[in-house]
C-alpha cells in the first residue's frame, strides 16, 4: 500500500463522515416525512376526477393494476384508457374489465398524438384533452392503486400546489435482482425524494401525478410538458415557474415487481440516470456520494489504518441499518436478502452515474434515442430489444 501524507488521510475520513452524516440526516427526514398527514388538503372535497391510465403490453401484474382502476372507492371518477396502438395484447384483457364493470364510466382511446420524443406524453395527449373534470391524475398502468387512491392524492394538496405526486415503491419481488430493485425505488430514492419534498425542493414523478386541470392549462397545457424528454422534469421546472410547489402523497403506492434480471435493473436505473443529468445536471452530480460503497471503501484504501477500517466499518454499518429501519418505519418490503441487496446496488451506483455523463443515448420502449435534445431523435440504430 502507497503511504499517504496523514492530511489526506484526514481529509477523506472527513468528507467520508460528512457524506455519512448527511445520508443519515435524509434518512431521519424521510422517516419523520413518510405517513405524516401535515395540514389539511386545500382540495375540494369530493371534486370529480378524471384517471387517465396510458397503457402498452401486457405486463405480469396488468391484470391486477388495470382491475384496481374500476374499485376505486370514489364516489365521482371516470376511467379514460390510452392505447396507442390498435392491436396492443392489453386491450382484450381491458375490454373484459370495462364490460365486467359497466358501473365506472371508462372509456378507451386508440392512437396517440406525436408532440414529441416522449412516448407516454404521446399516449396520454389526447386523453387529457378528452378529461371531463377540473381534477385529472396521469398514472402509470404498472401502479397498484389501493381502494383509496384519489383520496390519498386530494390530501396532499395544499393552496401553493401545483402539482401532487407519488414516487413508486418496489413491492413483491420474486427474486433478488427484483429485490435490488426495491434497493433503487425505495430507501433510496424514494428517501430522497420525501427528505428533498421536506426541504422545499419537490420533484415532479412521473408514475402518479394530480393536476388541476385549469391550472396546467394556463401554463400551455399537457403539451407544456414537451419542453423536456421526461415530463416529470418538465413539470418539476412548469411548476416552479409558476411559483407553486410539487408536493408527495403521505405514503407512496406500490408496483409490484414479480422478477427482474440484472441487465433490466441496468438498463432502467441507466435510463433514468440519464434523463436526470440532463434535466436536472446540478442536481444529479452529487448522487456519486448518495451509495456507502464507495466511499466507505475509497476512505478506508486512502486512510489505511486498522482504526479507520472500524470506523468506517461502524459508518457501514449504521448507514444500511438505517437504511432497513426506513423500510420497517414505512413498511416497505424488506427480507434477509436487503443487505445483499443494498450492497449490490451501491456497486452498481458509481457505474450507472459514470454512463450518464458518458453517453446521451437511451432505450425507452423498445427505441434507441439520443436525450441531449426535448424531441429525443430515434438513433441510427433503431429499435433495441434491451
Amino acid at each position: 500500500m502507497i503511504a499517504l501524507p496523514e492530511s489526506v488521510a484526514s481529509a477523506a475520513l472527513a468528507l467520508c463522515a460528512a457524506l455519512v452524516a448527511v445520508n443519515l440526516a435524509s434518512l431521519a427526514v424521510a422517516a419523520l416525512r413518510i405517513g405524516r398527514k401535515g395540514k389539511p388538503s386545500a382540495s375540494p372535497a369530493g371534486a370529480p376526477v378524471s384517471v387517465v391510465r396510458p397503457l402498452r403490453g401486457l405486463e405480469a401484474f396488468s391484470e391486477e393494476t388495470l382491475l384496481a382502476s374500476f374499485r376505486l372507492d370514489y364516489p365521482a371518477y371516470e376511467l379514460i384508457f390510452c392505447v396507442a396502438d390498435a392491436g396492443d395484447p392489453v386491450l382484450p384483457l381491458l375490454e373484459r374489465m370495462r364490460v365486467a364493470h359497466p358501473q365506472i364510466p371508462s372509456r378507451l382511446i386508440l392512437g396517440d398524438e406525436r408532440i414529441g420524443g416522449n412516448p407516454k406524453l404521446n399516449n396520454c395527449v389526447r386523453g387529457w384533452d378528452a378529461a371531463r373534470y377540473d381534477w385529472v391524475i396521469l398514472a402509470d398502468s404498472n401502479i397498484l392503486m389501493p381502494p383509496d387512491y384519489i383520496q390519498q392524492m386530494q390530501a396532499a394538496w395544499r393552496s401553493d400546489s401545483g402539482l401532487v405526486c407519488s414516487t413508486p415503491i418496489g413491492s413483491r419481488p420474486e427474486n433478488f435482482f427484483a429485490e435490488v430493485e426495491c434497493a433503487f425505488l425505495n430507501t433510496l430514492q424514494a428517501r430522497w425524494q420525501y427528505a428533498g419534498e421536506a426541504l422545499g425542493l419537490g420533484f415532479a414523478q412521473g408514475k402518479s401525478m394530480l393536476w388541476n386541470k385549469p391550472f396546467l392549462e394556463a401554463q400551455g397545457g399537457i403539451r407544456a410538458l414537451n419542453a423536456e424528454i421526461a415530463e416529470d422534469a418538465a413539470a418539476t421546472k412548469l411548476v416552479r415557474a409558476a411559483g407553486k410547489r410539487v408536493h408527495l402523497v403521505a405514503a407512496p403506492f406500490r408496483q409490484p415487481l414479480g422478477h427482474r434480471d440484472l441487465a433490466e435493473v441496468w438498463s432502467r436505473q441507466v435510463r433514468w440516470a440519464r434523463l436526470r443529468r440532463v434535466t436536472f445536471p446540478l442536481f444529479f452530480a452529487p448522487e456519486i456520494g448518495i451509495g456507502a460503497l464507495l466511499p466507505l471503501v475509497l476512505t478506508g484504501v486512502l486512510a489505511g489504518t486498522a482504526e479507520a477500517a472500524l470506523w468506517l466499518v461502524a459508518a457501514g454499518a449504521l448507514w444500511y441499518g438505517a437504511e432497513a429501519a426506513l423500510a420497517v418505519r414505512a413498511g416497505w418490503h424488506r427480507s434477509p436478502r436487503m443487505l445483499a441487496a443494498f450492497l449490490v446496488r451501491d456497486a452498481l451506483l458509481p457505474a450507472i452515474w459514470a454512463s450518464a455523463w458518458a453517453r446521451t443515448a437511451i432505450v425507452w420502449r423498445g427505441n434507441a434515442m439520443d436525450i441531449r435534445t426535448r424531441d429525443a431523435a430515434p438513433l441510427e440504430t433503431g429499435p433495441s430489444a434491451a
